[in-house]
């Protein structure tokens, strides 16, 4: 389970950060950016206490309202593709922990993140990490509907297994921007990296298998 009381990060896991972002250089993360900001945020934050040492392993772990935080490279892999510049406006689809949130906030990004899972909307907004981000704006909602008020958006990332490429949010990503969406039914994805030119044509590259928790539709109020 998640916990909003404040920890500590000491010595020894920034040495196992250290360790995680060679394992990262090993599987082809190159971006400096993105292994900085994986360097800056402490993933045991996100974490039970019990899990210290195996929160800098490259392993998904269960959290609240039955989801996931992510595989370090899942995330590296995600933000790395999304080719982030400072000061873009990012929109993400699942809050979930809020651990993607902060290492996309880390890259200088202004962040708009939408998590339809109330008790997890609840838990961040208590997160003593996110004082640390006035950049990341929050909102409760159903992530297929995205934030037409605040659109359009520079890139777009889905940390949810989606069961088809949602319309509105193609509808609201900038012209040569970038979308990363995991797409399939079941336990795993394709995930797929989408490009808007500047005419508005969209262009689809497909760039390895994952495993998400399903994305789904309306919101979960429990």
């Amino acid at each position: 389970m998640l916990q909003s009381i404040e920890r500590e990060d000491t010595y020894l896991h920034k040495g196992l950060r250290l360790k995680l972002i060679e394992l990262l250089r090993n599987k082809k993360i190159t971006d400096e950016k993105v292994l900085a900001a994986i360097d800056k945020v402490p993933r045991h934050f996100f974490l039970d206490p019990a899990f210290e040492r195996q929160a800098y392993e490259d392993r998904a772990f269960p959290i609240n309202a039955d989801q996931t935080i992510s595989h370090p490279y899942t995330v590296a892999f995600m933000t790395q593709a999304l080719q982030l510049k400072k000061f873009e406006k990012v929109l993400e689809i699942g809050t979930g922990s809020a651990y993607q949130a902060c290492i996309l906030a880390e890259m200088g990004i202004q962040l708009f993140t939408i998590e339809r899972q109330k008790e997890l909307f609840d838990f961040v907004g208590k997160f003593f990490v996110m004082k640390r981000y006035p950049n990341i704006k929050r909102f409760y909602g159903d992530g297929f509907e995205g934030l037409p008020t605040y659109a359009p958006f520079d890139k777009i990332i889905i940390t949810a297994g989606a069961p088809f490429i949602p319309p509105k949010l193609v509808e609201q990503l900038k012209p040569n921007g970038i979308m990363m969406v995991p797409v399939g039914d079941g336990g795993a994805q394709k995930m797929i990296k989408i490009t808007k030119d500047a005419s508005g044509n969209i262009n689809q590259e497909v760039m390895g298998d994952f495993s998400f928790v399903p994305m789904l539709q309306g919101k979960n109020i429990k």
